[in-house]
């Protein structure tokens, strides 16, 4: 093959691979980053699925399951109440980042009030999760543990 052929198929190659980089960079998914564009009924049924997606990999009986529907409410709960606790946050941000100065004020603030909201709801999310992990067979405690071990590799964290 003369070397123009080669070069050029390498240069095709390139542009295709440079393309299909930024076509699968540039997806947006569906739902916002952390999922802020779902609705309730659609928050509902996911965590409804990861209910059910726990109880058949953990093999939960009844009691175990209605804790683990508990914690999600929990979770659930706190979630809303971290929301609550501010506006939009992409609009809190462009306020603190607003003047010709950083808002330390305004920042701290927005700081103070999610740490509150997060001290508040803490107590019921933490009596929720240690009711079910306390309901688990030693067994299941394992396999709770074993996938957190892989979910945190899986994540990246360095632990």
């Amino acid at each position: 093959m003369t070397s123009w052929l080669k070069r050029t198929f390498i240069g095709i190659f390139g542009v295709s691979l440079l393309a299909g980089g930024l076509a699968a960079c540039s997806h947006q998914r569906h739902h916002g980053y952390f999922g802020d564009r779902i609705t309730e009924s659609e928050r509902a049924e996911k965590r409804a699925r990861m209910v059910e997606k726990a109880s058949r990999k953990l093999d939960l009986d009844a009691a175990q399951k209605a804790k683990l529907t508990v914690l999600a409410d929990t979770l659930e709960a706190q979630r809303k109440t971290m929301k609550a606790s501010g506006g939009e946050p992409h609009a809190e941000l462009k306020a603190v980042l607003a003047g010709a100065q950083f808002d330390r004020a305004k920042a701290q603030s927005l700081v103070d009030a999610k740490t509150s909201a997060m001290r508040n709801a803490s107590p019921a999310v933490i009596g929720a999760a240690a009711d079910f992990y306390d309901s688990l067979r030693p067994e299941q405690q394992q396999k709770v543990r074993e996938a957190l071990d892989r979910w945190g590799h899986h994540r990246g964290w360095r632990g």
